[in-house]
């Protein structure tokens, strides 16, 4: 769910709520997040799913005598395992920022399509690991090239907490 799609899905009670004051602040809060931790979640799940392409990947690599390149397998789903507990471990709902009542909206716009960014990055990882097991003789050009778009990810990561933290500045919204 968007997080614009909350506003759609209010009953008629919390439409009622809504209007006592200081309520609304409060909803609005919980609604942001709401929809960070369900971003969050999205992101590790499928980071979670993609690792069954290093999964089906290893065991053959042994077969086939190949184990000169199981470190570096071996290393890109370690790293894959600690950026999926650093997104899932994340503090819930980043309260310096998410506490504010009346928020910038153009700087929560910027962070959603932060946000945005880092699903769609996440999708090309996930299913460029997704393919490694059809690469298997392709290995030597396919493993940098992860860890590239690993490396990528992980600074993405790293500027949406300092963005969230308020040490950094969002980059505008696409249009």
């Amino acid at each position: 769910m968007e997080p614009r799609d909350h506003a759609e899905k209010r009953g008629a009670i919390e439409s009622l709520l809504r209007r006592i004051p200081g309520f609304r602040g409060y909803l609005e809060k919980e609604y942001r997040r709401e929809s960070d931790a369900m971003t969050r979640r999205w992101l590790a799940d499928r980071l979670q799913r993609s690792k069954r392409g290093i999964d089906e990947l290893a065991r053959p690599l042994a077969d086939a005598g190949r184990v000169e390149i199981l470190p570096q397998v071996d290393r890109l789903r370690g790293r894959l395992d600690k950026l999926i507990g650093r997104i899932r471990g994340a503090m819930h709902g980043y309260s310096g920022f998410f506490d504010l009542v009346r928020i910038d909206e153009a700087r929560l716009e910027a962070v959603y399509d932060h946000d945005l960014r880092l699903m769609d990055e996440v999708e090309a990882l996930g299913q460029a690991i997704e393919r490694l097991p059809a690469r298997r003789d392709q290995l030597d050009a396919a493993l940098p090239e992860l860890t590239s778009q690993l490396d990528a990810l992980e600074r993405q990561w790293d500027l949406r907490e300092s963005i969230l933290k308020g040490w950094e500045e969002p980059r505008q919204p696409r249009a």
